[in-house]
């Protein structure tokens, strides 16, 4: 039997208005019905949810929500996300019950009043890992004075949303550098806690985050954008 906790989502602003006013982490179960594979992790689901009552679960059809579903980078079904505000902080994909039994364990226990849950693996990764990784990050922050990191190369962006600031960083001629985050894994994961941004693409210009999309097109409209960028990254 289905739980009365998980949440069918039906509205993507429910979905919004849910994380911000949490304080606490949320289960989002993308899925869809054609998915065979997804079948198994419904039941585990609902267990989950029959035990973490204080926890949200959402479980939100990955197809309709094309826009959540690309902001979360999901690319095949089942993927669970937990996520805090719209941070996320961990995330199981495909079908690994036992994984993301551990997930949601290690993130949600506490809040329900379960002690003894196990930490999470970015909490026990090594000190010199994340030291060694975030030397790199900030190396590739500062390697050009505006650095994007998208989806896809310039040239060839493979989402809307990289191919959309590219092209609106290249209309006003703006010289920048990217990478491409898709092709690895480490930086593609790392960044977002590093810069404590959970989405991409990322903006950044003389070595500072400036955001996502959203974000720069409101410096657009503002007409903010252009006065942020160094001489020597504009098109002579």
């Amino acid at each position: 039997m289905a739980s009365k906790n998980v949440i069918q989502l039906e509205d993507d602003g429910a979905l919004r208005a849910a994380l911000e006013e949490s304080s606490q982490e949320a289960v989002l179960y993308f899925w869809a019905d054609w998915a065979e594979q997804c079948k198994q992790v419904d039941d585990v689901i609902d267990e989950l949810a029959n035990k973490y009552t204080k926890t949200q679960f959402f479980r939100i059809e990955a197809e309709r929500f094309e826009d959540i579903s690309e902001a979360y980078e999901i690319s095949a079904v089942p993927t669970v996300i937990i996520a805090k505000k719209a941070k996320i902080v961990g995330r199981v994909d495909g079908v690994n019950t036992a994984k993301l039994a551990q997930l949601v364990a290690a993130s949600c226990a506490a809040a329900n009043g379960i002690a003894g849950a196990a930490a999470t693996a970015a909490d026990a990764a090594p000190a010199d890992y994340k030291q060694d990784l975030n030397t790199r990050l900030k190396g590739l922050i500062e390697r050009a004075p505006v650095m994007v990191f998208i989806k896809g190369t310039a040239a060839q962006p493979r989402c809307g949303f990289s191919k959309k600031l590219v092209g609106l960083l290249s209309e006003r001629g703006i010289k920048y550098g990217y990478f491409d985050i898709l092709t690895d894994d480490q930086v593609r994961q790392g960044l977002k806690e590093y810069s404590d941004w959970p989405t991409y693409p990322q903006l950044y210009i003389s070595g500072e985050l400036v955001g996502g999309l959203d974000i720069v097109n409101e410096l657009v409209a503002s007409d903010e954008l252009m006065g942020m960028v160094p001489a020597d990254a504009l098109a002579a």
